[in-house]
Parts: C-alpha cells; sequence; structure tokens
C-alpha cells in the first residue's frame, strides 16, 4: 500500500490553480486580488509590526477564499435555478452580504493597523 501519491497531489493542486485561474475571470475576484496586493504591498512599504502583517494577510486569505465560496454558491444556484427566481436571489444576497462583513471587518482592522503609519 502506498501512503503518499505525488501524482495524486500533483492533479490535486492543479486542479486547484484551474479553479483559481476560473475564479481570475470573474470581475468582483480581480477587483479584490488588486486590493489584496495593494495591501500587502503596504503592509511591507510601511514597515508594520509581525504581528500586524500576520493580521493583514490572513484578513486577505479570509476574504479570497469567502469571495471563492460566494462564487461557488452563486455558480451552484445558476445551474440549479438558470432562470429567475426571487428565493435563489435572497440565497445570493446573503452569500454576497457574508462577503461584505467580512471586507467591512478588515477594513477596519485596516484602519486601526495603518492609521499610526500615516
Amino acid at each position: 500500500m502506498r501512503i503518499f501519491n505525488f501524482k495524486k497531489l500533483l492533479n490535486s493542486l492543479r486542479t486547484a490553480l484551474f479553479g483559481l485561474r476560473i475564479a481570475l475571470e470573474e470581475q468582483t475576484f480581480q477587483m479584490m486580488v488588486v486590493i489584496a496586493t495593494l495591501t500587502i504591498f503596504l503592509a511591507f512599504y510601511f514597515k508594520i509590526v509581525f504581528i500586524e502583517k500576520i493580521i493583514i494577510i490572513l484578513l486577505v486569505v479570509l476574504i479570497l477564499a469567502l469571495e471563492l465560496i460566494n462564487t461557488q454558491i452563486e455558480k451552484v444556484l445558476d445551474i440549479l435555478e438558470p432562470t429567475y427566481n426571487p428565493k435563489i436571489k435572497i440565497i445570493k444576497d446573503i452569500s454576497a452580504g457574508a462577503v461584505l462583513l467580512a471586507c467591512l471587518g478588515a477594513l477596519i482592522i485596516g484602519i486601526l493597523i495603518f492609521l499610526p503609519y500615516l
């Protein structure tokens, strides 16, 4: 019995990278990647303390992952119900609201972290 299958690992990695490439076709995800890149650049530019850099990176990853999940939910719902359905709209709105809430929280934390450096 083989414990570690390197070929399966590479295939999983390839699949995940393909998923990220698909997500990068979404305008919202593109915008979030640009903001994330700028935020991480500023964290290193201002030479904020190590723990603050960790917090910034964690928030960036959290928001991008949450946006991927939101996109996934929307795509599944579009397959299940291709025509407009007000019940489906509510689910999509709630999912988008979760991303917005995380973004607002990250914005507040970002202001608290970056403000002393400005």
